[in-house]
């Protein structure tokens, strides 16, 4: 058997990093190239287990199952119809699985794989990427590897390019930390095959729209179309810290859930600039576990510090009684030592009103501005608020879907809510100018007299 590839593929079957993205344009050959490297792996290494992933069954199964069986020779391999499962004579496994929901992850909970593989990696929420590969291990000694393709857009497109395509160049392994990952672009032009078997393919790419045509003729990954803050400018919104005057109103604001604390401590000046100075997120979606309220409340206090904060903001939900104490989880809170205000959950008017303060405009000097502006320690909020897309259904409002971008950015939702007040200058006591007249001889003998003047 002969399998020919492109150069691009030949760099994404070889990749040594942990994490690898393959991908970009549309036509570039990333399905071929994830299920070639599956296959050539699956006959290095015997009896070793891989997965592939795509977000629903029937994209998977019209995409990667259909070419699969096509690639395959049928004298090394068999695919099992019921149980989704290709195995190789030599006791390899390949599962084609989707994850729909966020809750879908669970049914992997106890799985152990050698290569875990995404198709269209976009398509994925950053909840499920983090929590599947965390099924990547085993002892038999096997390369571990994680292997993504996809094209830009998606609900997942700010993530994906976060993690894969902002770290640096493409084409080179960057140390992350943790894991190390690299990014291998392809577009239509790197495909030699399709170009000689379908030369026209490129003229009906150049014909979609200009968000889509971007993403898939070029591999855009600087897209803004469908972004739901347009009004978002890293340049300007994002700032170093500096030192505060103590006399600036300070407020806290929250998103409280047992899976999830997204809160900031917000300072708001003179003229009615807020600045976002510190940040509280801990949770299920950054890999905690959740804090019932007693240790919420002792995290928002840490929050605050020794400043004295005028209101700490919250959506109403938390007013609502609980079944099992017959008490709310801001009677919970108060309880334990911080009281919160409550502030409306109205969202589309809420975003209405964070766009304003989010609006670009000059300032004194002639410098870009906005009413509100960030810490650049406030990573997770600086993260999720410009990734927010819009709602196709509701354009007034921005996307649910990934409900971890949704925390952070609901949070400063309910501070815009919450009216918070500009902190008043501060009065100067007054200063008295006396001209003394100094007294003279008053020949009529009623005395000396002092003017003021």
């Amino acid at each position: 058997m002969e399998i020919s590839i492109t150069k691009r593929q030949r760099a994404f079957i070889n990749s040594p990093a942990f994490e690898t993205l393959y991908g970009g344009a549309a036509g570039g050959g990333k399905s071929y190239g994830q299920l070639v490297d599956a296959m050539l792996f699956a006959l290095e290494y015997p009896k070793s287990k891989q997965i592939i992933f795509r977000r629903t069954f029937p994209e998977l199964e019209k995409s990667i199952i259909r070419v699969s069986r096509e690639l395959y020779p049928r004298k090394i391999y068999k695919y099992n119809t019921s149980m989704h499962t290709g195995t190789f004579k030599n006791g390899s496994i390949i599962d084609f699985a989707y994850c729909d929901r966020e809750a879908d992850v669970y049914k992997y909970q106890s799985a152990e794989y050698d290569v875990i593989r995404f198709d269209e990696l976009t398509h994925f929420t950053e909840e499920m990427y983090l929590y599947l590969i965390s099924r990547c291990r085993g002892a038999n000694g096997y390369p571990k590897r994680i292997k993504s393709t996809t094209n830009p857009g998606g609900v997942g497109h700010f993530w994906v390019k976060s993690r894969f395509i902002d770290i640096g160049a493409p084409d080179t392994v960057h140390d992350c930390g943790e894991t190390d990952r690299i990014f291998i672009p392809a577009v239509v032009s790197d495909n030699k095959f399709l170009m000689e078997k379908d030369p026209d393919y490129i003229k009906r790419l150049e014909n979609l729209g200009e968000r889509d045509k971007k993403a898939l003729l070029y591999g855009d990954w600087d897209l803004t179309e469908g972004r739901y803050f347009t009004e978002w400018d890293k340049t300007v919104h994002v700032i170093k810290p500096f030192i505060l005057p103590p006399s600036w109103n300070r407020y806290i604001t929250l998103d409280y859930g047992l899976d999830m604390l997204a809160a900031y401590k917000i300072a708001v000046d003179e003229k009615n600039r807020a600045y976002v100075i510190s940040e509280l997120y801990t949770g299920k979606d950054n890999g905690g576990t959740g804090l019932i309220v007693s240790e919420a409340a002792a995290a928002v206090k840490k929050l605050i510090g020794g400043d004295i904060i005028k209101s700490t903001y919250a959506p109403p939900d938390l007013w609502n009684k609980q079944k099992d104490t017959g008490k709310s989880i801001a009677e919970l809170f108060y309880e334990n030592g911080v009281k919160l205000t409550r502030v409306s959950n109205e969202r589309t008017a809420g975003w209405l009103n964070l766009r304003e303060w989010l609006k670009v405009y000059p300032d004194e000097t002639g410098k870009s501005c906005a009413d509100l502006r960030i810490f650049d320690n406030c990573i997770n909020l600086i993260r999720t608020l410009p990734a927010l897309q819009y709602d196709p259904d509701n354009p007034d409002d921005c996307m649910r879907d990934p409900h971890e971008l949704t925390h952070a950015p609901d949070a400063i939702r309910y501070f815009v809510s919450g009216r918070p007040q500009k902190t008043k200058p501060v009065q100067k006591p007054p200063v008295y100018n006396f001209k003394i007249e100094r007294p003279k001889p008053d020949p009529g003998g009623f005395g000396d007299k002092i003017k003021l003047i």
